[in-house]
């Protein structure tokens, strides 16, 4: 029988890296068919990378401690393969120096549910 619920692979686990409660909060809304794991600046989802093994990395780029450009390169050389996604309201002050750090995808701030959404599958996908 074929399954034919929406939900995406077995509960695929994704890290909210926002220094923004709310903003957390609203992404945790809009995922709520994903796991969820928090962080609220890049040291610490650097820490929370290495230890939930998320399947992808929502990552905030202007943030206190460590920002998510800095992030991004040290999970990266944790883990070559990890799927990361920029969420900036930057796209267009930071854009280059985001892909050259090696995010697959940006988002830019505000996002929809359905762009969020579709972003994250296909990412799963590959």
């Amino acid at each position: 029988m074929k399954n034919t619920s929406k939900s995406v692979t077995p509960k695929a686990k994704v890290l909210i890296v926002d220094d923004e409660l709310l903003m957390r909060e609203v992404l945790k809304i809009m995922l709520s068919d994903f796991d969820t794991v928090e962080a609220s600046n890049g040291r610490e989802a650097v820490e929370v990378f290495k230890k939930e093994k998320p399947d992808i990395v929502l990552m905030d780029i202007r943030m206190p401690i460590m920002d998510g450009i800095k992030a991004i390169k040290e999970i990266l050389r944790i883990c070559p393969e990890a799927k990361i996604v920029a969420l900036t309201a930057y796209t267009t002050s930071k854009g280059d120096e985001i892909v050259e750090a090696g995010a697959r995808a940006i988002l830019k701030k505000p996002i929809t549910k359905k762009r969020l959404y579709e972003t994250l599958v296909n990412l799963l996908r590959e």
